[in-house]
């Protein structure tokens, strides 16, 4: 068994080809929950969702978020109400009172449906009302991902990191704001001064997720801040990692970053924006897998391949690459 940590698009891109390398039954997902917000009364989880529609066969290969030919009438019918009642069209923050009280999970990253700011399509949204509905039964995140997996028709098991909540905080030089804020509403374009992982020194990884950190581990080419940053934050997760084998893809090439803020989130936290940036975020990755241009000097064992991510036979390539670096420092995997 294999276990792939995933947020945003770069693990899903990379298990999109990866049946042929590595068995879905036997390579399940660790998602990352920093990024989740409360939306218009529903709990969305980005991260989890785009797994689950990318193996379900169901997401946008164009947008990598959503469903595929999925209608937003519901969407456009808010923000025209938004519009006609003379509301602010931004993200509107629940009341700090009600950041804390209320559906536990939700914690911290609670917005209003006035000026919905994240386009939910008809279906996508389907997904979250269930979500919300069994959460609320009093089913965890954990579970009620496993059903949704379930009904979608999944191999592979996807799991959240942790059933507590933790929000990615973006502090700006206007302020702070939750992460979808920050990228999706205003394109990153404010400042970034430092990144907060609100709520993980009172979470914990789950059961579910530990047990399968005892496997080896592979880091796809996600964003170390925002993707992996809220899981590295809880020091049992952190741990885990620290006593199984880790490969990790990078998701840059030397400086040269493949998409998103990456580089501006790096240089924040005090690394430098580049493969070796990733490499001293990374302390516990025992192995690296670069793109061919990519000349970095790493003091772990590499393997170079075009690291470029879009059609199945990319994830292919670079699978076969990731079980290369296993063998590089002898572990044998399936």
């Amino acid at each position: 068994m294999v276990t792939f940590l995933a947020g945003g698009t770069g693990t899903p891109k990379l298990l999109r080809g990866s049946k042929p390398v590595f068995a879905p039954e036997e390579t399940p997902a660790v998602c990352n929950t920093g990024d989740d917000v409360e939306l218009s009364g529903v709990l969305v989880c980005p991260d989890i969702d785009t797994v689950l529609f990318s193996e379900g066969g169901l997401l946008d290969h164009e947008t990598w978020w959503g469903i595929d030919g999925d209608t937003t009438a519901t969407h456009a019918e808010i923000r025209r109400l938004t519009d006609a009642a003379g509301l602010s069209g931004g993200p509107r923050y629940l009341p700090p009172e009600a950041q804390t009280s209320g559906r536990d999970i939700a914690r911290y990253r609670r917005f209003s449906g006035v000026g919905e700011f994240m386009e939910l399509g008809d279906r996508d949204r389907a997904i979250h009302v269930t979500r919300t509905g069994l959460l609320d039964e009093g089913n965890s995140l954990t579970e009620v991902t496993e059903t949704l997996a379930d009904a979608l028709g999944l191999e592979r098991p996807v799991l959240p990191m942790s059933d507590d909540p933790v929000a990615t905080i973006v502090h700006t030089d206007e302020g702070p704001m939750h992460f979808q804020e920050f990228w999706v509403d205003r394109r990153a374009d404010p400042d970034i001064e430092r990144v907060e992982f609100r709520g993980a020194e009172d979470a914990e990884p789950t059961d579910a997720a530990l047990a399968v950190l005892d496997a080896p581990v592979v880091i796809g080419p996600s964003n170390p801040v925002t993707s992996l940053g809220p899981m590295l934050a809880m020091d049992a997760f952190r741990s885990a990692l620290e006593s199984t084998p880790v490969v990790a893809v990078s998701p840059f090439v030397e400086d040269r970053v493949f998409s998103g803020p990456a580089g501006d989130l790096l240089a924040a936290t005090g690394h430098d924006p580049s493969t070796t940036g990733v490499a001293a975020a990374y302390p516990f990755a025992d192995a690296f897998v670069l793109d061919d241009d990519d000349g970095t000097e790493l003091d772990r064992p590499v393997v170079r391949t075009d690291t470029e991510l879009g059609d199945p036979e990319d994830g292919l390539r670079v699978c076969r690459a990731v079980r290369e670096a296993f063998e590089a420092i002898d572990v044998g995997v399936t």
